[in-house]
């Protein structure tokens, strides 16, 4: 509605499963949702039209490139994730690597260590960012930076 793009939904069903006993070596390349809760030793790339959905149990292991549309990751990346369109990293989450993404949530003990990028630019209208408590009654704190916002 006025001149805003929707986003794409997400798969909401996994077409394919790599169990927990499960090992492998290559490159995966997927439509529709791809659940892995055992170790790929590849890059994963998400192909076709449709929007695609990769999800990472907290025992799954991948070393290589992840490049799908929406991505739920709970286990360990070796390598750089590139989500187009959402990527969540839940708390057990560990990522070693580059991450870009367009929309990402990051839940309390998840780790990078690494770059991470917003593949949208986002213009800063103002270098005050106000801080609100938690507790009741508290008034708002603000926060002011003494350089250049990093714009990449």
């Amino acid at each position: 509605m006025f001149g805003k793009k929707k986003l794409h939904e997400p798969p909401n069903h996994i077409d394919s499963l790599i169990g927990t006993d499960t090992e492998i070596r290559g490159d995966i390349n997927f439509e529709g949702g791809l659940r892995i809760d055992g170790r790929v030793t590849g890059n994963i790339t998400a192909s076709g039209d449709r929007p695609s959905t990769l999800i990472m149990s907290k025992d799954a292991f991948v070393q290589g490139q992840i490049e799908v549309s929406y991505a739920i990751i709970n286990g360990t990346v070796v390598g750089p994730i590139h989500s187009h369109e959402y990527l969540e990293l839940q708390a057990e989450a560990t990522v070693s690597g580059a991450v870009s993404y367009k929309n990402m949530a990051m839940h309390i003990g998840a780790t990078v260590n690494g770059v991470c990028r917003r593949l949208d630019k986002v213009q800063p209208s103002n270098k005050v960012v106000t801080l609100i408590s938690s507790a009741e009654g508290a008034s708002p704190s603000r926060l002011h930076f003494a350089g250049d916002l990093d714009e990449r």
